[in-house]
């Protein structure tokens, strides 16, 4: 069955690391298919993957003759005729890259128009997220914006859980409602909190009782290997079943959350 996370948290937080260690603790399980949709514009999912990016990865936001093909429309254009639900089944196969079994989908993001735009490329970015999370079933991880902004309400429905990454800083957990709001107004049932970067027993206890209205599923530590591997541009934990416990329990928890 399938399983659809959205991660989402403000910046800083180490929202992208965190989702690139589930998905490769997901991919562990050989019975798992594994993508990973990279929908933060400022988000680079591909190095926490160990992806190499020597070659450029190219956002599907930005495939000018994949969206001309599929839409009838060149992109970048406004107003005209263009169909609103695209072929898209075939894009996670062909335009992903894939390391340890976890495919990424860098999506990209409209470029004009404003919020909501209606144009070529927005219709094909709605098509491909409504069928990675209504029609495979895949486990997908999605590491958003801060919120939720590629998620519409028709696509939440099927979202089995928002996580919400913070560390102890007082912004981070402030964000954290700001987050819940913007996930529960577009029908996201299930709106967790993940802690993270957590250095001792002081940390978690002051998220807990700053956000004690939230489902906390778990706290990873602050940890030397991620902070050296950041520095030296490497995946941290080159071996995932070196990663810290706590991610294996946090897997767990996710993965009861399957429909």
């Amino acid at each position: 069955m399938g399983l659809k996370i959205a991660i989402g948290g403000k910046g800083g937080v180490g929202k992208t690391t965190v989702s690139a260690l589930l998905a490769r603790c997901f991919a562990a399980d050989s019975n798992n298919n594994v993508i990973a949709i990279d929908a933060d514009p400022v988000s680079n999912l591909a190095a926490g993957l160990g992806i190499d990016e020597r070659e450029p990865i190219t956002p599907i936001a930005e495939l000018r003759d994949l969206i001309a093909e599929r839409t009838g429309a060149q992109p970048g254009t406004m107003g005209g005729f263009f169909t609103l639900n695209p072929k898209v089944d075939d894009i996670p196969e062909r335009f992903s890259r894939e390391r340890d079994h976890v495919k990424l989908l860098v999506m990209g993001t409209v470029q004009h128009g404003g919020s909501g735009c209606i144009c070529p490329e927005s219709a094909i970015l709605k098509a491909l997220m409504t069928h990675l999370v209504f029609v495979r079933k895949d486990i997908v991880l999605m590491d958003m914006e801060a919120g939720v902004e590629h998620l519409g309400r028709a696509t939440s429905a099927a979202v089995d859980a928002l996580v919400i990454v913070v560390n102890p800083g007082a912004r981070s957990r402030l964000a954290a409602e700001k987050i819940r709001k913007l996930g529960a107004d577009i029908g996201i049932k299930r709106i967790v909190v993940l802690g993270n970067r957590v250095r001792n027993q002081e940390d978690a206890d002051l998220i807990r009782a700053s956000l004690e209205d939230f489902e906390i599923i778990g706290f990873l530590p602050e940890h030397d290997e991620i902070i050296d591997a950041d520095r030296s541009g490497r995946r941290p934990f080159d071996d995932i079943n070196d990663a810290p416990r706590e991610l294996f329990d946090i897997v767990s928890t996710l993965s009861s959350y399957r429909d």
